[in-house]
């Protein structure tokens, strides 16, 4: 599962690790603890004049389908279930052609207490502080209340896709599911709009997830980030568990 994240990059920054392009006017806001339905940056890939273009976009987090009558459905599909995407109504028609990475600093998870009454918070992140990019879902939501040309009539909306955690080391130990990652050559088939077998390629980016999770630190860090209304860089400062 992954519920709440770390993105403060900038976007210069941003763009250059993803080896992607951004609007001049993009702007991305710093957080330390990025909950579900805010906006969060993503990375995928057009067509633009028969050229494949990477880009960075703002998208809310939190799935909504083309067909959603309210933009409300998306509160609960912030993560994807990759065993189930296929056939969910909700994530099928973008797992065919709307992927996307969603870069991430780390996330964060809970471990219960040995008696069951407290959690403690992990910050999970890679070893050298480089992104770890999930893998992706995105839609766009037309609001039919919004009038033709009104820049606030398109929603777009993203979900990370999630897997069952490695059987055996201190991820297992965190919680059952595990958000996918993608290495680089991971992304660039992941990110293929015209990719002609998603079930192929999600087995294919599923098949490498264990290894690169096993690289990831897990550092316990304040009961603070528990609530969404702390956010700044000292929530991600280890203390003794």
């Amino acid at each position: 599962m992954c519920g709440r994240y770390v993105m403060a990059r900038a976007v210069g920054d941003l763009v250059a690790e993803l080896e992607a392009e951004a609007d001049a006017a993009l702007e991305l806001r710093a957080s330390w603890n990025v909950a579900p339905t805010t906006d969060v940056p993503i990375v995928l890939e057009r067509i633009i004049d028969g050229e494949l273009h990477r880009q960075v976009h703002v998208a809310q987090w939190g799935l909504v389908p083309g067909w959603a009558k309210d933009p409300a459905v998306g509160v609960r599909a912030f993560n994807a279930r990759s065993e189930t995407a296929a056939q969910k109504p909700t994530f099928r028609a973008a797992l065919k052609s709307r992927r996307a990475g969603v870069p991430v600093q780390g996330y964060y998870e809970w471990k219960k207490s040995p008696d069951g009454k407290t959690k403690q918070p992990y910050f999970v992140h890679s070893p050298d502080g480089t992104l770890i990019t999930f893998a992706g879902l995105y839609e766009w939501w037309k609001d039919p209340a919004k009038a033709d040309g009104d820049p606030e009539q398109w929603l777009l909306s993203c979900s990370i896709l999630t897997m069952a955690s490695p059987p055996d080391g201190e991820l297992a130990t965190l919680h059952d599911r595990l958000p996918v990652p993608l290495n680089r050559e991971g992304l660039a088939a992941w990110l293929d709009p015209q990719a002609p077998a998603p079930a192929q390629l999600l087995e294919m980016v599923l098949a490498d997830a264990y290894a690169q999770a096993a690289t990831w630190v897990l550092d316990p860090v304040s009961a603070a980030v528990g609530n969404v209304r702390n956010n700044g860089p000292e929530l991600i400062e280890p203390v003794t568990a």
